[in-house]
């Protein structure tokens, strides 16, 4: 039968397990901007996307926001949800435009109560997703801005659908908590070595290995460990 899902999570779980959740999965369009978890506010619902790109943005009293993680078809919100919590201090946006699968938290909840390979799945994204985290950490502490900009556009590429990314350098200095005149820069470093090419909101991959090569040592580990614990997620057949 074919697999009626995008969501890699979903695509993991046995029918009988996915049977549990499907009738009451909601498709609903989502646009850019749009925040579908606010920061210290209950959890209402859980999302799995089966298209598009998140960030889960970390907001300071200065005010100042840095995002501290992204996910899309390979992931779920909010994995603080999944490790019992009832809320979370960050806040989860869209950053580029697709469809997600919504369902209530009690339902999620219960069907976790229910099905022990469903916890198993979601608990293993949750470990995939703190390395992610700690490649993030050692990609802001370590290297420069051109090497973390190549490791972002490495996760955008990931999760999105060929080889354009919708993104500015408005947007990106602001994930990578760097100046926009820093991220012009580097952004001219990548395009100068024949990785991408930068328009008006819009940037496009033309050489993936030069970007590996670029990112280093924080990109790669987590992806691979994701694909040990779950499955592939870089060429998700669409639904």
């Amino acid at each position: 039968m074919t697999q009626p899902f995008r969501n890699c999570l979903l695509r993991a779980l046995p029918p009988a397990d996915l049977a549990l959740l499907a009738p009451h999965l909601v498709p609903v369009p989502l646009a850019k901007g749009d925040v579908v978890v606010r920061s210290d506010e209950p959890f209402t619902h859980a999302w799995f996307p089966e298209s598009g790109l998140a960030s889960i943005i970390s907001n300071t009293s200065e005010p100042r926001r840095l995002e501290v993680g992204l996910f899309g078809w390979e992931g779920m919100v909010s994995t603080a949800l999944v490790l019992g919590a009832d809320r979370t201090p960050h806040e989860t946006t869209v950053q580029i435009e697709g469809t997600w699968l919504r369902i209530e938290a009690d339902r999620l909840r219960t069907a976790m109560e229910q099905s022990p390979a469903l916890t198993g799945v979601l608990m293993r994204y949750v470990q995939t997703f703190l390395l992610v985290l700690s490649q993030t950490a050692l990609s802001n502490g370590a290297y420069k801005i051109e090497e973390r900009l190549a490791r972002w556009l490495l996760l955008a590429h990931d999760r999105v659908d060929g080889d354009e990314l919708p993104l500015t350098h408005e947007f990106l200095s602001l994930m990578l908590a760097v100046r926009r005149s820093s991220l012009t820069i580097a952004t001219h470093m990548l395009e100068g070595a024949g990785m991408i090419r930068a328009k008006r909101g819009l940037i496009i991959v033309l050489d993936r290995a030069k970007l590996e090569a670029a990112a280093g040592e924080t990109y790669g580990k987590a992806e691979a460990e994701y694909e040990r614990l779950i499955g592939p997620y870089r060429s998700v057949a669409p639904a």
